[in-house]
């Protein structure tokens, strides 16, 4: 009776235990059961990687010198970068020999689980994240959609879709509308919440496009609060006209999309929205540069000394608009994004301004929708969900289409890649950078290995790929976020959950002067002027 006791005891306990560690399993594993897991990891297994992490004779790359050297990582943190660092047996060591060591990529530019046109992208967090990470990427900076009007709400939105990131990751904030609670609001964001930059439409009349007004109001307010304007450029009254023209004359499938948003109105938002913040005096970013017209007007500002940041996406260098015209509508809708790829000669004009200094830095305004999504506008071009897929892509193109032909270096590569993104949004050098104390964001590029891209093997949850088909050198062999190795030898480890949200403080280096600026300014106006009041 006692061991028949003791027996059901022991099995008891052995349950109690099983459950108990069933449960603290639960919560990693529940995107295990939603299917979003890559190796081991992603059923909530910890990544296999050592704190002590040494990567050896490789050529290491910065933004401003490149020398052969190793590096020495701890516990998520670059300790040193010189030759011939010695280790214990209980560091993981990696060689470079022959391959380019540097900072991962960082995305500017991206729309990961955003609603958008009567969808939402299929990539959300975690899909767009480990996709990220298997092309070289190693953050990304994505943008915050307000909720109902409310941005306090569409942060919390964001941080609650956020959970599941396996990388790091910050945040812009999208401006649709203006009233002191807007006002308010932006304060917060910045002094408390870390968002450093504002996003203006000026397309997507109806939705998201704001006023000259409204543009002008916000620019004032980034002013005061040291943040970032961003805007999309584009004349969303002419586009709506635009629009009603095509259909007008029977042109509804995707090529329509295109014809109705022609580089002419880009350049005419680009260069108004310059003038604007010219007027302000405040720095302004102009997204997804697509065209000759716009970046003309961009290297024109720069040139006078403005301080315009122009971003190219990797479909406006890479691509032309020929795709548009295919007979096959889900081959076609998988093209469309706005401002539309542009005709041929538009990409190779974005890449020498990006050679020269004229546009730089490059994103990818990621914002995959698979083709039963974009299939809503098979017989309205206007319904197609805007957005095109590519980071996962963004890296390796780059290197394959500017470093390969000779228009830049492997130090300028970084430069537009990774470090001048974290300039601009203040977090170099913890991030864009290989030096002692950044963090160990790293990635191993083979110069001499062959890459290919093709929808069987991406990481997105997208059906289609724009750049199907696309073969080029210099391959991202090993990626290394956070200390941690979460790409090598083509098998993608990353964990749900471990991404961190990096706060960018305001004021960063484009604000440098500003204020001198101003002073100089005033002192100009020769006014108000001392006038006796007339007598009678």
């Amino acid at each position: 009776m006692d061991s028949l006791l003791t027996h059901h005891l022991l099995r008891f306990l052995y349950l109690t235990l099983l459950l108990s560690s069933f449960s603290r399993l639960s919560q990693s594993n529940e995107f295990c059961d939603a299917g979003i897991g890559y190796g081991e990891s992603g059923c909530g297994v910890s990544l296999k990687s050592a704190s002590k992490l040494l990567i050896k004779g490789g050529t290491v790359v910065n933004a401003h010198h490149q020398e052969i050297a190793d590096v020495y990582v701890e516990d998520g943190i670059i300790v040193a970068v010189k030759p011939n660092i010695k280790v214990g047996d209980d560091a993981t060591v990696l060689d470079a020999t022959g391959k380019f060591v540097m900072p991962g990529g960082i995305d500017p530019h991206t729309h990961l689980a955003m609603g958008f046109m009567d969808s939402e992208t299929i990539d959300d967090f975690f899909s767009g994240q480990a996709a990220a990470l298997a092309g070289g990427t190693t953050m990304h900076i994505d943008f915050v959609i307000p909720v109902e009007g409310s941005l306090s709400k569409g942060f919390e939105a964001y941080k609650e879709k956020a959970k599941k990131s396996c990388m790091d990751y910050g945040f812009h904030m999208a401006i649709t509308k203006w009233d002191e609670n807007v006002s308010r609001e932006m304060e917060i964001m910045v002094k408390e919440k870390g968002i450093n930059s504002f996003k203006f439409f000026m397309a997507y009349k109806g939705i998201l496009m704001i006023n000259d007004e409204l543009l002008l109001d916000g620019l004032k307010k980034c002013k005061s609060l040291g943040a970032l304007a961003m805007v999309h450029a584009e004349n969303g009254d002419a586009v709506f006209e635009g629009q009603k023209r095509m259909i007008e004359l029977g042109i509804t499938g995707p090529e329509g999309h295109a014809l109705s948003r022609p580089p002419v109105l880009e350049g005419e938002a680009t260069a108004r929205a310059i003038r604007l913040a010219s007027f302000v005096n405040t720095p302004l970013y102009v997204v997804h540069v697509m065209s000759i017209d716009a970046m003309e007007e961009i290297a024109k500002a720069r040139k006078s000394g403005q301080r315009v940041i122009g971003e190219p996406v990797v479909s406006g260098l890479v691509l032309d608009d020929s795709g548009l015209w295919d007979p096959d509508f889900i081959n076609a809708a998988k093209y469309v994004m706005s401002p539309p790829i542009r005709a041929s000669g538009h990409d190779k004009a974005l890449q020498a301004a990006l050679s020269t200094g004229n546009l730089q830095l490059v994103g990818t305004d990621h914002c995959a929708f698979n083709s039963t999504q974009k299939a809503l506008g098979i017989d309205d071009f206007r319904k197609i969900p805007n957005g095109v897929n590519g980071i996962e892509e963004r890296m390796h193109l780059v290197w394959d289409t500017m470093v390969e032909s000779g228009q830049i270096s492997v130090i300028d590569y970084v430069r537009i890649t990774s470090t001048e993104c974290a300039r601009i949004f203040n977090i170099y050098p913890r991030k864009g950078a290989i030096l002692a104390g950044s963090d160990a964001d790293i990635i191993i590029l083979n110069p001499n290995s062959s890459f290919e891209v093709s929808t069987r093997s991406h990481h997105s949850r997208s059906d289609t790929n724009v750049y199907e088909g696309r073969r080029g050198k210099g391959k991202v062999e090993v990626t290394i976020a956070g200390g941690k190795i979460v790409w090598e030898n083509d098998e993608l480890k990353a964990v749900p959950g471990s991404g961190k949200y990096i706060q960018m403080q305001p004021f960063g280096y484009l604000f440098s002067g500003i204020d001198k600026i101003d002073a100089q300014y005033r002192s100009s106006l020769r006014a108000p002027v001392q006038r006796s009041k007339a007598t009678s």
